[in-house]
């Protein structure tokens, strides 16, 4: 088969199988795990395969018309350079993953078959979205998406709060699709046509009109996509969904989509220097606001959605200096380490036998009850604090020394205001991300929070997905001596100024977090059972804190209670509940948007009934008057009428007299 031939089937496969899924899920039982996971496994394969032949040299580029539109015309379109080639296989092995991991943990679910189904469709989407090369076929996968994401986020629909998550996460997103959708077209009318290619050599030429707004425009769907500052408040609230679903989404679909949107059409953003500047303030903010959050959750999946926020901001301040390898390299390393620690903590919930103790502080003795989820989800989150040698350490490098780049001035075209922003970030993030990823794994595997039922060995489906991650999170990093050919010819490797720094700081980071636990741990030691413990409090003082391991109603009993030895609390101190609470956006959002929309329903709502509906009350009632009137004078009885009909005889011939007599 020719190249092209093969990634056409590449997305085409999982759609297919979501298709055959949805058909016969219900039908044929048996058909619904090798439908879920036999097509994204061919899928992975031809990928791999396409990726081979491509081989980082120039792009694959195959289109046809798909119908005359008038003067810009859509086609189905295929471009696939070094960045979509990798970016496919990324999507491919986390989807696999994801849905052989799937099988164990919803086997009994009764709602399984649409969920693979969806699943399945996910993945399709996403890679329509990497190799499409039409903007308008582009669009298509990034919407679907968005559908799949509502449907799996509200997998638990039973709950509230999946509920709530799901609709969240649509209208957010859809708020940054809407400009989105406007720029694209505002892209299409300056350069003449929705190929990526003719748009790129547009850039080139310098043909576009308006590149400011048309980069914040775009930067728009970014932010809400990639759950970038302002927009990025639906990402923590989602992981109400299942656990396979959050890894992902945080992986390989929908948040990445935003990042490799603007990797892939980076001339377009670098063509306006604000617009640079925007997306650089953006990163930062992202970045150091959700490293801080990140230390404050006590859900290990909301902590890990924080760090896919961080993370993400990391990626996009590659962009912002101009540097999509470095980009696109954080965005596959990131892609493995995270699918590994959101299935490796499906495995610890999974293990509590509910997806309610997901909570830090009520974890005890994982260490010895899941060992494969201890030591996978350890060399994780080592990547993730890109610690050398593993993974996340190269990728994350490679994003600092683009900023150190940028900032001394050696990037063409690219603010050095940018890369000073970036660069600061970066570090204070490399500080704070080792901080959470060390807290996450004190508490979650030596915590003194409740001893959770023992549920036996994990299924073999779950622990083996762990082993296959972990490969990449602990060796990915090697291949950077390879993978300049993929990206542009781009110098991957780390710089010694920025390696020392980031690695510096991240050490720090654990350190101290270390000694904080080994501070509040010692001090929840002290206490006896059902006294009142003494903590640091907002104003740096010991206050009286909550009882610790007394029979409430909050924990029933002592085997539930938190855990009181919690570090982040000592290292935030007045910030700890602030940062916990994600700053207050969802209050400040509430209060300028959705209590003013809710109050202009209300006050619409009001018109609508006593205005209008008086108008129409109005309208209708003088007809009903009058033939009330009219009815009444209807009695069926002959001598009324002759009655009737000689009294109005009479007042008429009264009336002639007397305009007779008048014009007398």
């Amino acid at each position: 088969m020719t190249t092209t031939t093969l990634a056409v089937l590449v997305p085409l496969l999982p759609f297919l199988g979501a298709a055959a899924g949805l058909l016969l899920g219900r039908t044929v039982p048996g058909l619904v795990r090798p439908l879920a996971v036999l097509p994204t496994l061919t899928s992975l394969v031809l990928a791999a395969v396409v990726a081979a032949r491509q081989g980082g040299d120039s792009a694959v580029d195959a289109a046809t018309q798909l119908t005359p539109t008038g003067s810009v015309p859509i086609d189905l379109a295929l471009h696939i350079d070094g960045f979509a080639a990798l970016v496919a296989v990324l999507v491919g092995v986390v989807a696999s993953c994801v849905q052989i991991y799937s099988t164990g943990y919803l086997r009994d679910d009764p709602r399984y078959p649409s969920y693979a189904a969806l699943v399945s469709l996910f993945t399709s989407a996403m890679l329509l979205v990497v190799y499409s090369g039409d903007l308008m076929v582009l669009l298509v996968g990034w919407e679907v998406m968005g559908i799949c994401s509502y449907f799996l986020v509200g997998h638990y629909w039973e709950t509230p709060e999946a509920r709530a998550a799901s609709l969240k996460a649509f209208l957010v997103t859809k708020l940054g699709d809407v400009p989105f959708l406007i720029g694209l077209f505002a892209l299409a009318v300056d350069a003449g046509s929705f190929r990526i290619t003719t748009v790129l050599a547009t850039v080139a030429d310098g043909g576009l009109d308006h590149p400011t707004l048309i980069a914040l425009l775009l930067l728009a769907g970014v932010a809400g996509k990639s759950a970038q500052f302002p927009l990025h408040t639906w990402l923590p609230d989602a992981m109400a969904g299942p656990t396979p679903v959050s890894a992902l989404i945080h992986a390989a679909t929908m948040v990445a989509a935003g990042v490799y949107f603007v990797a892939r059409l980076l001339p377009v953003f670098a063509a306006s220097s604000a617009a640079l500047v925007v997306l650089a303030v953006m990163a930062a903010v992202t970045m150091a606001g959700s490293a801080l959050a990140a230390l404050a959750q006590d859900d290990i999946k909301r902590v890990l959605a924080y760090s896919t926020i961080g993370q993400l901001g990391y990626m996009t301040g590659a962009l912002a200096v101009g540097d999509r390898g470095a980009a696109v390299f954080h965005l596959l390393s990131h892609g493995a380490f995270k699918a590994l620690l959101f299935l490796a903590a499906g495995v610890v919930i999974h293990a509590a036998g509910t997806n309610s103790l997901a909570a830090m502080s009520r974890m005890r003795n994982l260490r010895a009850r899941v060992p494969d989820a201890y030591w996978t989800m350890t060399v994780a989150l080592l990547a993730l604090a890109a610690i050398p040698p593993f993974s996340g350490f190269f990728s994350k490098e490679a994003v600092l020394g683009a900023a150190e780049h940028a900032a001394t001035g050696h990037a063409a075209s690219v603010p050095g205001a940018a890369g000073w922003i970036v660069l600061v970030a970066g570090l204070v993030s490399a500080l704070l991300t080792a901080a959470y990823a060390a807290r996450l794994w004190l508490l979650a595997f030596y915590g003194r929070g409740a001893e959770a039922p023992d549920h036996g060995k994990q299924p073999v489906a779950m622990t083996a997905v762990l082993w296959v991650l972990a490969v990449p999170s602990l060796a990915f990093g090697v291949t950077v001596g390879v993978l300049p050919d993929w990206f542009d010819g781009h110098e991957l490797a780390p710089k010694l100024t920025t390696s020392v720094l980031g690695t510096g700081l991240a050490l720090v980071g654990a350190l101290v977090t270390y000694g904080a636990w080994r501070h509040t741990t010692a001090l929840a030691a002290r206490v006896p059972i059902g006294a009142v413990a003494a903590r640091p409090e907002a104003d740096g003082g010991e206050v009286e804190a909550e009882a610790i391991a007394t029979h409430t109603p909050a924990y029933g009993d002592i085997a539930s209670a938190p855990d009181p030895a919690d570090p982040g609390r000592l290292l935030l101190g007045p910030l700890h509940r602030h940062a916990a609470a994600g700053f207050h956006l969802d209050a400040v959002y509430a209060a300028l948007f959705v209590r003013p929309v809710q109050a202009g329903a209300r006050l619409v709502r009001f018109l609508d009934r006593e205005v209008v509906d008086t108008y129409v009350r109005g309208a209708g009632a003088a007809p009903r008057l009058l033939g009330a009137a009219v009815r009444r004078a209807q009695t069926g009885n002959v001598q009324t009428y002759l009655s009737a009909l000689l009294a109005g005889t009479v007042v008429l011939a009264v009336a002639a007299v007397l305009v007779a007599t008048a014009g007398a």
